[in-house]
């Protein structure tokens, strides 16, 4: 064979290029993502559309269906629309054909909105138009207490100091903050005030708007000087706007202060967040796609002692959902399992073979063929998941046949006494076409993955591309990497070692090993004999032999309505939540009423003290149990329209 030949005169060309592949590969692997599951590209693009106050028909018919009509027009490849309206929010979900270009989809989506935009309400803001992922979600929860300082001042916190900083982070994105009230400067009206003086709330806001105005000011040049002017009409101080002059009525000036008090105070309140009992904040850090969740979150946590240098004293920020706890026992389980099954295929062909010379040179190719495989996928933007690395630990068994059925074939021309050269030629040689196609049988299983649609397509693709190339360089390894470790572990092996396995009789020896060895080698010749037997009888007994196995194949078949059916495999988290919803049209005040009830009624079934003894017992870290009473609400940048209350007791250390 020209390339056994060649790499036998070539020796230290394979050595150095195999180490070039090992210190690739493990940069590679070093530097990939890690994350659960592949990054899930579904061409999906939402429009957020906000107008406070608008009921959810008139957002519907007035704004929804607007776009949908301009959308026809300016839009390509749309699968289909999908359009909810709430109270003030209006949300459009786009779904593009497979393949589509989701880019170009958010730059029309935007100008058709711009189009449509002066057929709207007045006053209306453009919409927030965002691509979505699948994989785009939260990845860690943070919680905000403070038994000094009110929700309001801790959602101001969120907002003001914590997200700025934690957008930094690499692949993080920081939606706004639950819970709390958003701080605003109100301008409560007095209607009696203004029906006396015949005003409307109009002409406070045109006041407001009139004299709440920053401009440019220009310079003035004096003498050798040139000053900059600063014209700023913005007060900055909240009770100077109650002294704006807003209308003059019967030869009287009238100001804010005698038709509305004007404070510091904040927005009408649409969700509640509780922590242990206590008002609070939650905010969820996203993970964008393409980056590292374990990167995403090790980012966040090593920004958290800065923040907590800015954070008022009092104010308490922990962790109570880390999905990275979740990721690295998923990823660890995987890894344990190819590693256990590559230390179990050794064992096997060690007790086959009966020498570890011939056994360390058929596993070294597992760990070089998934280097190389983990190298190849990195250049072509895969992540590191528990996919592919269960494609990796699927692989291990079939990645030492290549380089067994040559290390036996090469031993076999040996004990015919070939030198050892002309052995290892001929012998891999022989074995180089069957041993090709077989390789090629088992790869062309895996080429109806590449075919799937949607999210299997995504899901189970890397698994069957990390098979096939660790397949592929297990064959090229097995004909170039093989040949020369045989050549040099093999040298040595002396003449009566020879004569013993040509005539297939070893001789006692007073090596355990080798007596045990021998006596496998007895049994397995018993039981392939038997095993011989059986397939004559089977073949002198066609229809019988027919018979029985479909009779089993149709017992087989009547168990399939008993097997259950599910996308994903049950995975416990270690995350309980329990999502309770209040009656439609409750005020939140009275859900805060109901779930305080229910966060009691869980204090009283569980207390901390079992809980401590509970997660001793099992080895878990815990600092305390948090008990989070949250209730969602439509956000723009959270996209998670909910709508529903939900009490998330995590037992997870902060």
């Amino acid at each position: 064979m020209p390339l056994v030949a060649y790499v036998l005169r070539r020796p230290y060309t394979v050595v150095a290029a195999i180490i070039l592949v090992c210190l690739l590969g493990i940069g590679a692997a070093l530097r990939m993502p890690i994350d659960i599951f592949p990054e899930i590209n579904i061409p999906v693009v939402s429009v957020v559309w906000n107008y406070q106050g608008m009921s959810a028909t008139d957002i519907q018919n007035r704004i929804l269906t607007l776009h949908e009509r301009q959308m026809a027009s300016l839009v390509d490849n749309i699968s289909r629309i999908e359009a909810t309206s709430y109270e003030g929010v209006g949300v459009e979900k786009v779904y593009l054909h497979q393949g589509a270009d989701v880019t170009r989809a958010v730059a029309q989506l935007a100008s058709s909105a711009l189009v449509v935009l002066k057929y709207m309400p007045p006053n209306i803001t453009p919409p927030l138009v965002i691509r979505y992922g699948a994989t785009d979600v939260p990845v860690i929860q943070l919680s905000l207490s403070s038994n000094s300082l009110s929700d309001t001042r801790l959602n101001d916190l969120g907002q003001n100091v914590i997200r700025p900083d934690l957008a930094v982070v690499q692949g993080a994105e920081v939606p706004y903050p639950y819970g709390g009230k958003p701080r605003l400067i109100m301008i409560d009206l007095d209607q009696t005030a203004l029906q006396a003086r015949h005003m409307s709330p109009t002409d406070v806001s045109n006041a407001i708007l009139g004299q709440n105005v920053i401009v440019p000011s220009g310079d003035v040049k004096i003498g050798s000087k040139d000053y900059l002017l600063s014209m700023n009409n913005s007060p900055s101080i909240v009770d100077t706007i109650n002294n704006f002059p807003v209308k003059e009525v019967d030869g009287k000036m009238v100001f804010v202060r005698d038709v509305a008090h004007v404070h510091d105070g904040f927005q009408v309140q649409t969700n509640s967040v509780a922590v242990n009992g206590t008002p609070g904040a939650l905010m969820m850090i996203r993970k964008t796609g393409g980056v590292s969740t374990l990167a995403v979150i090790d980012g966040v946590k090593s920004a958290l002692p800065y923040i907590e240098k800015l954070l008022p004293k009092g104010v308490n920020i922990k962790a109570i959902f880390d999905q990275s706890v979740f990721v690295k026992a998923a990823i660890n389980s995987v890894i344990t399992g190819g590693v256990l099954a590559a230390c179990l295929t050794g064992l096997m062909i060690l007790l086959f073979l009966g020498n570890w010379r011939l056994t360390l040179i058929t596993l070294a190719s597992i760990p070089l063929s998934i280097i190389t495989a983990i190298l190849i996928m990195y250049a072509l933007g895969e992540t590191l998941n528990t996919m592919t690395l269960g494609g990796f630990a699927l692989a291990v068994g079939i990645l030492v046949d290549n380089g067994t059925v040559v290390i036996e074939n090469i031993e076999r021309h040996v004990r015919q006494r070939e030198g050892l050269v002309d052995a290892i030629i001929n012998g891999a040689g022989e074995v180089g076409v069957p041993t090709f196609l077989s390789t090629l049988c088992i790869c062309i299983v895996f080429v109806p993955i590449f075919l799937l649609t949607g999210i299997p397509k995504y899901l189970f693709s890397p698994l069957s591309m990390s098979v096939c190339i660790a397949l592929i360089a297990s064959l090229i390894l097995s004909f170039t990497m093989v040949p020369v470790l045989f050549r040099f572990l093999m040298r040595n092996v002396s003449e009566a070692r020879h004569e013993e396995r040509e005539l297939n009789r070893p001789r006692r020896s007073l090596n355990p090993f080798k007596e045990f060895h021998r006596r496998f080698e007895d049994g397995f010749d018993r039981a392939r004999e038997g095993y011989r037997n059986s397939v004559a009888w089977c073949l002198s007994r066609p229809l019988p032999t027919v018979g029985f196995f479909l009779i089993l194949m149709v017992c087989s078949l009547a168990l399939f309505p008993m097997i259950g059916e599910s996308f994903f495999p049950q995975v416990d988290a270690g995350e309980m939540r329990l999502h309770v919803r209040a009656p439609p049209g409750t005020r939140i005040e009275q859900t805060q009423t109901y779930f305080a009830a229910v966060e009691g009624a869980i204090r009283k079934i569980v207390g901390n003290d079992q809980v401590d003894t509970i997660l001793d017992n099992i080895g878990l870290p815990y600092s305390g149990i948090n008990l989070s009473v949250v209730r969602y609400f439509e956000n723009a940048l959270s996209l998670k329209f909910i709508f529903q209350a939900a009490i998330l007791g995590l037992c997870q250390s902060a």
